[in-house]
């Protein structure tokens, strides 16, 4: 596996430290250290992935993540220093698909690029609805009808998420096993992304029965109908 990655990141020692780390691993990384710069790099290339800080200086993270989201669909992973769950909900909302918290390891932030490129390169399974407490969760258009009739479309990950639940209606799921079938890598102790976006779809979806299954995981519960 290899190909273009794009660092966004003004710290210079962190971005040679992730390059010659990338680079052993065959990928090619391009590095700008502001936004506008980052912007203008993915104008002119095709970088397979994106590791954004979110911390940066003039246009900081989320405003970049809102303008890359605005016109592609490239893999984005957050890079903060600031362990704050506001920061992170508004990274994932605007369309991050994870984030790495500050210290990390180099050679965690690869097997999450790893991670991110496998599930954008699946072949999609054909288009398929399950109803599950009158909540039509359709695949093929990537949105669910809640059971007032209103449409709501989740983000990429937040669908996933929810997709894995409801094949699994009434199965019991830890965190771990959710971050390696959903967003594809093995738990490196990251369980509130999956936290965060259970709340996220509960904010959206009111009354969808996601469980909360204390010690343990989640499940979706209620009657499903194919």
């Amino acid at each position: 596996m290899d190909g273009i990655v794009l660092l966004i990141e003004d710290e210079e020692e962190i971005a040679e430290l992730l390059r010659l780390v990338f680079e052993k691993e065959g990928f090619r990384l391009l590095h700008a250290d502001s936004g506008e710069k980052g912007l203008d790099i993915l104008t002119q290339r095709a970088p397979r992935a994106v590791l954004l800080d979110l911390g940066l200086p003039g246009m900081d993270g989320t405003e970049v993540c809102r303008r890359i989201r605005a016109k592609s669909n490239v893999p984005i992973i957050m890079l903060t220093a600031r362990d704050d769950e506001v920061d992170t909900v508004v990274g994932l909302e605007i369309g991050a698909d994870d984030y790495v918290t500050k210290p990390f390891s180099p050679r965690e932030v690869v097997a999450r690029v790893k991670a991110v490129l496998r599930r954008a390169e699946q072949v999609p399974a054909p288009p398929a609805a399950i109803t599950v407490a009158d909540f039509e969760i359709d695949s093929g258009r990537r949105q669910v009808r809640t059971p007032s009739g209103d449409i709501v479309e989740p983000t990429a990950r937040e669908f996933d998420l929810l997709w894995h639940l409801a094949h699994n209606r009434g199965i019991v799921l830890s965190r771990s096993q959710l971050l390696e079938a959903v967003w594809g890598y093995d738990y490196f102790g990251e369980s509130r992304t999956v936290d965060v976006h259970v709340r996220q779809l509960r904010k959206k979806l009111e009354g969808i029965p996601i469980e909360t299954v204390w010690g343990v995981g989640y499940k979706l519960g209620g009657r499903a109908e194919h």
